[in-house]
């Protein structure tokens, strides 16, 4: 397998993983605080994080500087991109939660500097504007009303989601940055950010049943650490407007996994509006890559009198007996 294969088979493995993770975000926060749940999710996955570091046998254990000053940032950044997140999919269902979400597709083009070669087309925005109308038919639900608050927290969601895929891309590409040594760095801030207001509710999350721990552990290990490892080893090896589109799938797998167990129902508009959300992401997708592969200009050749060099001009009069009889003087 090519290495363009196998770091798109990851991402999409990434998409199918965080389209089966609304549901169990809602099943988890339908038992406990949300802060709670996002403080056992950080917790456990920096648990598993630290115990993988410890057990590697080659190369160096310690954090580096780079790694450390990545971390920090991309950790507060990411924490907060599970607070919007969570909040959201406890106020809609884990399909809308997926499909909304998907319009990170399109942001993160908009907010990636790197890479690209010039203002991005016309056919771009008009692939964003069918995102658009397809997250108004999606919050129509059965018929249009007041967006729920679900709704609009996943479109916050969505756009810091953007701003830390785009971040991720900028700290860590053409950086010696080990993935799992920086979401090590991650789980740990977001483990020290969620600790002081869950602390009151450890008791209850102690005395939890198994299912939502089983929903917890789903979330830390398969949601975060592999997903968090994935992703950054994947922008490492290709731009992250590509692994943020490569993520499109993400909304199809959360739409099969809430309609098939969660039991959400699609109406005429909500499907309307999924089939538009794919369909303009696929397409804002199609119109990114190619403009990404597009040759930039050649930069102008150099002056062959050197870059300083003025280029002489030749008198318009030559001097007497210079110049042939019938010939006209050139410039040089």
């Amino acid at each position: 397998m090519s290495d363009v294969r196998r770091t798109d088979a990851v991402l999409l493995l990434v998409a199918l993983v965080w389209g089966s993770s609304y549901l169990s975000a809602q099943t988890a926060t339908a038992a406990l605080p949300v802060l709670l749940v996002l403080f056992a999710r950080y917790a456990l996955s920096a648990l598993a994080c630290l115990g993988v570091v410890a057990a590697r046998r080659r190369g160096s254990r310690r954090w580096t500087r780079d790694e450390l000053r990545a971390g920090v940032p991309l950790g507060l950044t990411q924490a907060a991109v599970l607070v919007v997140e969570t909040y959201g999919v406890a106020h809609t269902s884990a399909a809308n939660a997926g499909l909304i979400i998907s319009l990170t597709i399109v942001l993160t083009p908009l907010l990636d500097r790197g890479g690209r070669r010039g203002a991005l087309p016309v056919s771009f925005f008009a692939a964003t504007g069918v995102c658009v109308l397809a997250v108004g038919l999606l919050m129509s639900g059965n018929g249009f009303h007041a967006p729920r608050l679900g709704d609009l927290l996943m479109l916050g969601a969505a756009l810091v989601r953007a701003a830390h895929v785009a971040l991720v891309g900028r700290f860590t590409t053409g950086r010696a940055i080990r993935p799992l040594h920086l979401t090590t760095v991650q789980t740990l801030v977001g483990t020290a950010l969620f600790l002081p207001v869950a602390a009151p509710g450890l008791p209850t999350l102690v005395r939890t049943d198994p299912a939502t721990w089983a929903q917890l552990v789903y979330l830390a290990l398969f949601c975060s650490v592999f997903a968090f490892l994935a992703q950054t080893w994947a922008v490492q090896r290709t731009s992250a407007s590509r692994a943020s589109l490569l993520l499109g799938t993400e909304p199809v797998w959360a739409v099969a996994v809430g309609t098939a167990v969660g039991g959400d129902h699609l109406t005429l508009l909500t499907g309307l509006g999924a089939a538009l959300m794919v369909a303009g992401t696929y397409w804002g997708q199609a119109v990114e890559r190619a403009h990404r592969s597009t040759p930039g200009p050649l930069p102008p050749p150099p002056h062959p009198l050197g870059k300083d060099s003025a280029c002489p001009t030749a008198p318009t009069t030559p001097p007497v007996g210079t110049t042939p009889a019938g010939t006209t003087p050139t410039t040089i």
